[in-house]
């Protein structure tokens, strides 16, 4: 079974790089983020002419998850068991942005997540951030140990460990790398989670995201940012992982690439 979990940055933007590449790489499932599309807008046929069933949440131009299957779609949870909302600057109202979706394909439990970014250390999308991903331990501590294979897939917008970053002088007191944010991923661990990490290919650091700017990609200036963690039954089945760095080449990629996961179940 092939798994894999890809920040789109823009579905309708990258649609033609996206059923490339899932002609080419065949994952059974997909989980994918940022949107920036509503559910109805999704490009449901053109992705059900390959074979899969969708998943979408999505509200608007920003945010948004989604489950690709071609092994069933069961089970389907939009937003996190008491996920916080954002109260963006003016407004009146929290509001619930679609960051989180939970499935279950061909028994195996997974949740599409797009963590916030945090914008900075102070702003209140940091302390949303943080409460989200609280949120998140919580539904991992009501669901890893049902009796199947379970993982949390997506961008998290934390980079685990120094080495995770190109340069950590680069990012001083920022965010994606601070304490509590990283505390929040040791909390999943302590909930029963592991990292799956993937396997290097050409580079030491297999990073995952590289900003459009100053030639980052070329360069290798990136983070390891897009991350699956996944209970016991799901890190013993893995049998290789892997970084798809040419998904992120060329004209009209995104600005991350696809971390896939092959297991044996």
């Amino acid at each position: 079974m092939r798994i894999a979990t890809w920040n789109l940055n823009s579905v309708t933007a990258r649609l033609p790089r996206l059923l490339e590449w899932l002609s080419a790489a065949s994952p059974d499932v997909l989980c994918v983020q940022e949107l920036k599309c509503s559910s109805d807008m999704f490009p449901v046929a053109e992705v059900s002419a390959l074979g899969y069933e969708v998943a979408a949440y999505g509200t608007g131009r920003w945010n948004g998850v989604g489950v690709l299957s071609r092994v069933g779609l069961d089970e389907v949870r939009r937003g996190l068991p008491g996920e916080p909302g954002y109260l963006p600057e003016g407004a009146m109202f929290e509001v619930n942005e679609p960051r989180a979706i939970g499935v279950s394909c061909a028994g195996v439990r997974l949740w599409s997540v797009y963590v916030p970014n945090g914008r900075y250390v102070g702003h209140p999308h940091y302390d949303y951030k943080l409460r989200f991903l609280e949120a998140l331990r919580d539904t991992v501590a009501a669901e890893r140990d049902h009796g199947r294979a379970f993982a949390v897939l997506g961008d998290f917008n934390i980079a685990p460990a120094d080495d995770d970053v190109w340069d950590i002088s680069a990012f001083a007191e920022s965010t994606h790398v601070t304490e509590p944010e990283r505390s929040a991923l040791a909390d999943l661990r302590a909930a029963g989670l592991a990292d799956v990490y993937p396997r290097a290919l050409k580079y030491d650091v297999p990073f995952t995201y590289w900003d459009y700017r100053a030639g980052a990609f070329p360069k290798n200036m990136g983070m390891r940012i897009d991350l699956a963690y996944g209970d016991p039954r799901f890190t013993g089945a893995v049998s290789d992982s892997y970084v798809d760095r040419e998904a992120r080449k060329g004209k009209g990629a995104s600005d991350h690439a696809p971390l896939v996961i092959d297991l044996d179940l």
